[in-house]
């Protein structure tokens, strides 16, 4: 269940899709995996075909071309641009997540929250909770739909929203965490903002370092694993998933929905692009371009990224 927005529905097949004649309730929208017989789902790629036949979802949106991978009893919405109907879908259900607006209804973090260690000129939203022994540097703003743990430092120049971060987390200075994600549908006329319904997850003793960013997941949650350590100037994208014990050098930027596995090491200023699987043990090598899956215990380096002994030889 997404934790933090609210969700207007339920609607009638028919009045979500114009091609729709079915007045099936529609609960929420959910990718693939996360779907149940009450929801909506999209499916838009041969990538995801194997999670399309597994599928739960009541309704599908997807292309011609596309419905023979899904289940039978699985109502097809046959649309050629698959993600732009289900961005508007999304915002019918929830609208307050299309764009991040300014809460000009902050207060000051004693008056809330006398016992926490803060400097000056920190403000917090609504819907705030904040564990023991957690300190906040200056002019930081906890904005709204945050939970922070136990003996977590957030440090100064900070902006945190939409996040539920774990206990002994360090977040370092000037990085903002939760906001929405680089998601539209380009238009000619103006391009369409999909909604950003997810949240940002940071789990135990993780540390992120300064001027980092991290986007809040679209349908999903983005993820940074325990113990896991990001340097200054790296950016998470929407729907990002990093495992456990990784690090991430500076300037490293990850697109979105790509995952990450355990113990992976990624050198500074290296890209990897969005929707790969990097396995476990992975190491990349600075500056390299990752643009195809990488599996478990392999080096890699270069553009495109390839095996470290294959980059050596040339």
């Amino acid at each position: 269940m997404n934790p933090f927005f609210k969700n207007k529905g339920p609607f009638k097949l028919s009045n979500l899709a114009d091609t729709a004649s079915e007045d099936n309730l529609i609960y929420d929208v959910k990718n693939l995996s996360d779907a149940s017989q009450k929801d909506i789902t999209f499916f838009h790629s041969t990538k995801y075909k194997d999670l399309a036949k597994k599928t739960n979802a009541l309704a599908c949106i997807t292309k011609k071309s596309l419905i023979q991978y899904l289940p039978s009893k699985c109502l097809k919405i046959i649309d050629e641009n698959v993600l732009l109907l289900t961005a508007e879908i999304t915002e019918k259900f929830y609208p307050d997540s299309v764009t991040d607006d300014i809460n000009i209804n902050l207060k000051p973090i004693s008056e809330i929250f006398p016992n926490i260690n803060s400097g000056k000129n920190t403000y917090v939203g609504s819907n705030i909770k904040i564990g023991d022994n957690t300190k906040i540097g200056y002019n930081t703003i906890i904005e709204n739909n945050v939970v922070i743990g136990n003996n977590c430092l957030i440090g100064s120049n900070v902006i945190i929203k939409n996040s539920i971060i774990e206990d002994n987390v360090h977040i370092l200075d000037s990085s903002i965490v939760g906001k929405k994600g680089f998601g539209f549908i380009p238009n000619k006329l103006k391009n369409f903002r999909y909604p950003h319904i997810g949240h940002v997850l940071i789990k135990k003793n993780a540390e992120i370092g300064s001027n980092s960013t991290i986007d809040r997941g679209s349908l999903s949650v983005t993820e940074i694993g325990q113990n896991t350590f990001l340097d200054n100037q790296v950016h998470i994208a929407h729907n990002v998933k990093i495992g456990d014990n990784c690090i991430i050098a500076g300037q490293v930027g990850i697109a979105g929905s790509s995952s990450l596995g355990n113990n992976v090491i990624v050198g500074g200023q290296a890209g990897i692009s969005g929707h790969l699987k990097i396995g476990n043990n992975v190491q990349i090598g600075g500056g390299s371009g990752v643009i195809k899956n990488i599996p478990d215990n392999t080096k890699v380096m270069g553009y495109p990224a390839t095996e470290i002994r294959n980059f050596l030889k040339k």
